[in-house]
């Protein structure tokens, strides 16, 4: 609606909407414009600007410094339009080693230090680029990004850097905008080199274990270590964590049998100043005990703050309060938040390579296409001035027949057939060039130039010459300016100091529905039974789903996850939700599955490590695996045995390499077996037949053979008994077996099957959820025809799915 007024025109417009517009558009701005990473060169668009003016005014690593006024008038006239101490803070940024893992500007004068000290201002110092920053401009100036006008169109500027350093991971990015905010750690620029590497030789079927091997987490650049791995696996596969990191910290001896605890790293963005003045507040207040003096012994070596302890006072428990009390441990948020295609979209670590190892396909092609483009356009006159030679008498009586040089071209083109290109040069050409050393470089020349031609033309037609071309730079990258890792990274430190130690340690029951959702309860929920009880509920299930698989562990404990596609997770048990009645969360929140994996079968690790595992399948496929395989497994998975289509994980056990092997049918029968029958396999073996079997009969259990101990065995339909392992006589392997109990319509098939000790428990769980908790003394021992006596009651329409062991001397893999 327009009003005419004496001032003009005037727009009715509703308030509302024109706020909710322009807020918009603000945000935007902000978003866009100022506080996020593109996720292809890492850099802001100031930070992008600065490099690049730097650039432009030949301020190389090998150059002389220039003031630092005078690359934030050449950003700010020319690129930026903004404030002349944003700009400058930016550059300060970007040379200070203790915010950046690999700085991009070489600073000279006061930079700005740890303890928060600011910058001297820029016409006190100086800059120039650091190698590193002139590999993130390197083939600018071959058409290798997109660029756009300014902010007055006077001038272009790049959208992006063709960035050979795969800067978001290595030197991370921090930036609050509205709505939303990034939070990404620096990383180690070999590891990321090596998963980039990893990346594009295993394509799509890339592991995020593998991925995760190579790159294990963060590496700050002051150091420090990260407690725990589960912070950094969440954060690489959801863009989303949280790291607990410390700083580094050891004990001396000091005079008169005193104790100093030496400081020497300090989590990353920790202010020491700060830190030591939190420190001295503590110890003032009597929340840190013991520590009568603090000297910042700091000095251009290193970092390192000494804390003289009281001589009847245990510097180890100074250690756990600082980590306490202080910042001397901090949480790091990791938002990996970042640009991709000009929308700000949370990233995950495989979304982060692929988008680099996207920008760096992009313009290696472009710098290809370039350099082809120019290599023969000089072939092209090279030819014309060897063919010029081989004619050369005819070529200057042309010439000096001509009456000027626009005819002699004409008459090159239309009497000797050069092309105008070719003739102008030839034109052009010196007479020096007429010599035979001159014509010997002429061809050397040109025959480079069609070597040149034929190796640019193989990258541009092979994705795998291109791929080869990336790895061959990412490799020498890393040979030159990789380094060693400074920051660790451990499950634990010290006493009293990981999440780990403020968790009770308990006894729990794991639970993973035939939906995927996984929860623990409380041990001690499900008090023993007598046998014949109905049990109590256990889990609270939509109608259609199932209870699946079940543990007893204990909080502290790994717990091992096994999936159709022969992978297996780690997780302790603490970090599983407890919920009593709730149904749990996906286990897609713990672990990271493909669309079509799910997981089949789930062990607990308890007390001392045995010397294999033995992987049992249903269909009888059996692997004897090296246990030192699942060593530091986390929830980034492994690759542990590879599986037949439709086939799926039966039983894992540890064993000692000279163990006896009771394996277990569904339809009743039972194979002993020697384990030496079996050979040691590496983690992509597929296995040997173990047991034969009948057509709809499936492997349901495997049991270490032991004197102390009895086979126990539980049906559908709730019927169990215990037997004996000495009715068993031992058979080569791809045997049928012997009847372990007599299956019929009054019992259904065998659900589970393990074994028990004189005063173990066992847990049953039904498929609605219900559970059991029994006493294994009162189930009844009887042969192995037998076919048992009724250990749970069940419903109707329910079934028995599962069966644990609470393993009361706590020794084994249940």
């Amino acid at each position: 609606m327009e009003e005419q007024t004496l001032f003009g025109k005037i727009i009715r417009h509703p308030l509302v909407e024109e706020i909710k517009r322009s807020y918009l558009d603000y945000a935007m701005s902000v978003i866009v414009g100022r506080a996020l990473p593109d996720a292809r060169d890492g850099l802001k668009p100031v930070q992008r600007r600065i490099l690049f003016a730097m650039q432009e005014l030949g301020l190389r690593h090998n150059q002389s410094y220039k003031k630092s006024a005078r690359v934030v008038g050449e950003t700010m006239g020319k690129y930026h339009p903004h404030g002349d101490s944003a700009i400058y803070d930016t550059m300060v940024r970007l040379a200070q080693n203790f915010s950046m893992r690999y700085t991009l500007v070489d600073g000279q004068g006061n930079f700005g230090s740890i303890d928060g000290d600011s910058a001297a201002a820029m016409r006190y110092t100086e800059a120039r680029l650091q190698e590193l920053g002139e590999l993130m401009l390197q083939d600018i100036d071959e058409d290798t990004v997109e660029w756009g006008p300014n902010f007055d169109e006077s001038l272009k500027e790049p959208m992006v850097l063709p960035s050979q350093v795969p800067n978001l991971l290595v030197n991370g990015s921090t930036g609050i905008a509205v709505g939303m905010a990034t939070n990404m750690p620096p990383h180690n620029l070999g590891e990321v080199v090596d998963a980039i590497c990893y990346l594009i030789e295993a394509g799509d079927q890339a592991d995020f274990g593998e991925l995760m091997a190579r790159m294990p987490g963060p590496d700050f650049p002051t150091g420090g270590v990260i407690l725990g791995k589960d912070g950094i696996i969440d954060a690489y596969r959801t863009g989303r964590g949280r790291l607990v990191v410390q700083g580094l910290v050891h004990v001396e001896e000091g005079k008169r049998g005193k104790s100093n605890v030496v400081i020497t790293e300090i989590p990353y963005m920790v202010n020491k100043t700060t830190m030591i003045e939190t420190i001295a507040s503590c110890v003032q207040n009597k929340t840190i005990d013991g520590v009568t003096d603090i000297r910042d012994e700091s000095d251009r070596k290193g970092l390192r703050v000494v804390l003289e302890v009281s001589r009847d006072v245990d510097p180890d428990l100074v250690i756990r309060q600082l980590y306490r009390r202080s910042q001397l441990q901090n949480t790091f948020g990791v938002i990996n938040l970042a640009l991709v295609d000009g929308r700000p979209v949370e990233l995950s670590l495989t979304d982060m390579l692929n988008v680099f190892l996207g920008h760096r396909r992009t313009v290696v092609r472009r710098r290809t296409e370039f350099r082809l483009k120019k290599a023969e356009a000089r072939a092209h006159i090279l030819e014309g001035l060897v063919k010029a030679l081989d004619v050369i008498d005819r070529v200057i009586a042309l010439i000096r027949g001509s009456d000027n040089a626009a005819l002699a071209k004409e008459r090159l083109v239309a009497e000797l057939d050069f092309s105008e290109i070719q003739a102008q040069a030839i034109l052009d050409m010196k007479l020096q060039r007429l010599t035979g050393l001159e014509r010997d470089k002429l061809n050397d020349e040109f025959a480079g130039l069609l070597a040149d031609i034929q190796r640019y033309r193989s990258i541009l037609d092979s994705e795998k010459v291109l791929d080869g071309v990336i790895v061959e730079e990412l490799v020498a990258l890393k040979g030159k300016y990789g380094d060693d890792r400074r920051t660790k990274i451990v499950d634990r430190v010290g006493q009293d100091c990981s999440d780990e130690d403020l968790i009770p340690r308990e006894d729990i029951v794991v639970m993973l529905s035939r939906d995927g959702y996984l929860r623990r309860v409380p041990l001690e929920d499900y008090s023993l039974q007598a046998k014949g009880g109905k049990g109590r509920r256990g889990a609270r299930l939509r109608e259609e789903d199932e209870v699946s698989l079940m543990g007893v562990s204990t909080t502290h404990d790994d717990i091992f996850l096994f999936t159709t596609k022969g992978r297996v997770f780690a997780i302790k048990g603490y970090i599983i939700s407890e919920s009593r009645t709730g149904k749990g969360k996906l286990i897609g929140k713990y672990i990271s599955l493909e669309n079509d994996e799910r997981v089949v079968s789930m062990k607990t690790r308890r007390g001392q490590e045995s010397g294999f595992l033995f992987f049992l399948t249903r269909r009888g496929i059996a692997k004897r695996l090296p246990s030192s395989e699942l060593d530091n497994l986390t929830r980034a998975g492994r690759r542990v045995v590879t599986l037949d289509e439709g086939d799926e994980i039966a039983q894992i056990l540890p064993t000692s390499g000279m163990d006896d092997l009771l394996l277990v049918s569904a339809m009743g029968q039972a194979l002993r077996v020697s384990e030496d029958e079996f050979r040691p396999m590496g983690r992509s073996a597929r296995g040997v037949k173990a047991m034969r079997l009948k057509d709809g009969d499936r492997i349901i259990s495997g049991e270490v053979v032991t004197e102390d101990r009895r086979p126990i065995l539980v049906s559908e339909t709730g019927i169990g008994k215990r037997t004996n392992f000495e009715d068993f006589t031992v058979h080569h392997r791809g045997g049928g077996g012997m009847k372990v109990m007599s299956i019929n319509s009054r019992t259904g098939l065998l659900a589970a099957a393990t074994s028990v000790s004189e005063d173990d428990e066992i847990i049953v769980m039904t498929a609605k959820g219900r559970m059991i908790r029994v006493a294994a003394k009162e189930i009844r021992v009887l042969g192995r025809t037998a076919a048992g006596s009724i250990v749970v009651r069940l419903d109707g329409g329910d079934s028995v799915v599962d069966l644990s062991v609470v393993n009361m001397d706590g020794e084994d893999l249940k």
